[in-house]
């Protein structure tokens, strides 16, 4: 019944179990462990013939209800909840990936995402190709016999390349390629990857899903065969998992993803439009703009533009640096869809880990801003762009 609600039902219902004390909200189960009721059940749930908790890192109810209602929010079969955007990130190669295999992944994704891509996955074994995904012939030359996923973010953090879900994912297929999708600026409101043919969904659960600036936390979405490997296989040994505090906060800031998200998205394109037109701005990259690359998509494979603008100042590195710093309202931090709004310099911060050459190569330059668009009135926000320009 549950995946036949509207998703703004799901936000608020999806995942959540009656609680035999009658409480509305769903308690926080914080323990480490769950004790049997004798040693032969604790027996028969490590080995697996009976359901239970064991052990929080190995499953717990606060986490297991989030993990519910994420997964029929983006369509899968299961999901799996991890400490960080980065555990959810490194969980879903690892659950794939293994000693002699091949990544093909865009050339611009998150700085840390690339880090693990570049330096420590080849350090067990795995070549990693990185290619500009909006070329889908470029993506099928670099597949070879041993790629076993492509891996990519549409819109691409930070300067929101919108990649074809649907086209790439069916040339994943032809060469027996598993696609996995990071998710976390559209969220499964706005954008739904498995039902255009991705394998796994990723989220970045710190961002939109929580929306409260207060939680670390990721989520890995996809078949239950995968989920489970990703759970009993890497999860469990590696660790990251997400702590039942966490979960239920999550859990409470999904509740008002919804009605969030349509501000969030009012306001973007207002302020989008804005700064198109600013004689000071030399680009807007935002989905929402009729002149961006992408925007064909919009209606087709995402629902909205979403929150988040990326634009180039017709100043160089230091004159960006200082319109930023002459902000008032908006708050120079590196995060993404909390209720304030953000500001911040992707060289110089979420993408320092390229080299300059690097950066280049993914479009990322030393005068490009990205915005979260936050909350707070629309016209106020733009009237501190308009003093600080």
């Amino acid at each position: 019944m549950q995946d036949r609600w509207k998703q703004a039902t799901q936000l608020v219902h999806a995942g959540h179990e009656k609680d035999p004390s009658g409480a509305l909200v769903s308690p926080l189960y914080q323990s480490a462990t769950f004790t049997f009721t004798s040693a032969e059940q604790g027996g028969r749930r490590f080995a697996g013939d009976e359901p239970g908790y064991i052990y929080t890192r190995l499953g717990n109810p606060t986490t297991s209800e989030l993990e519910r209602k994420v997964a029929v929010l983006e369509g899968a079969q299961a999901a799996a909840a991890t400490a960080s955007g980065m555990a959810a990130v490194s969980t879903a190669l690892l659950s794939y990936l293994s000693q002699g295999d091949h990544l093909v992944a865009s050339n611009a994704v998150y700085g840390c995402t690339y880090s693990f891509m570049t330096e420590h996955l080849p350090r067990y074994g795995v070549k990693v190709s990185l290619v500009d995904c909006k070329d889908i012939a470029a993506v099928s030359a670099a597949i070879t016999p041993q790629t076993k996923v492509l891996f990519f973010e549409t819109p691409v953090n930070p300067h929101l390349d919108v990649f074809d879900i649907a086209a790439l994912t069916a040339l994943a297929r032809e060469h027996g390629v598993a696609t996995v999708v990071d998710n976390t600026f559209m969220t499964p409101l706005l954008q739904q990857p498995l039902k255009l043919g991705a394998d796994m969904v990723i989220h970045s659960a710190t961002k939109y899903l929580n929306g409260h600036g207060d939680v670390i936390a990721g989520m890995v979405c996809g078949s239950q065969e995968m989920i489970d490997k990703a759970k009993y296989e890497v999860l469990k040994d590696f660790g990251g998992v997400l702590s039942p505090r966490d979960a239920w906060l999550i859990l409470r800031g999904m509740k008002t993803l919804d009605v969030r998200l349509s501000r969030h998205c009012s306001s973007a394109g207002q302020i989008a439009e804005y700064l198109d037109n600013h004689p000071l701005v030399d680009k807007v990259y935002y989905p929402g703009l009729k002149t961006h690359k992408g925007h064909a998509l919009l209606g087709k494979q995402m629902k909205q533009a979403g929150g988040v603008i990326a634009f180039e100042l017709k100043q160089d590195l230091a004159g960006s640096i200082a319109f930023v710093n002459r902000l008032k309202l908006w708050t120079i931090a590196v995060s993404l869809g909390d209720a304030e709004s953000l500001i911040q310099h992707p060289a110089s911060m979420t993408h320092s880990p390229y080299s300059p050459e690097e950066r280049q190569a993914a479009g990322i330059t030393d005068n490009l801003l990205r915005l979260s668009v936050g909350l707070e009135d629309c016209e106020d926000l733009i009237a501190d762009l308009a003093q600080a320009f």
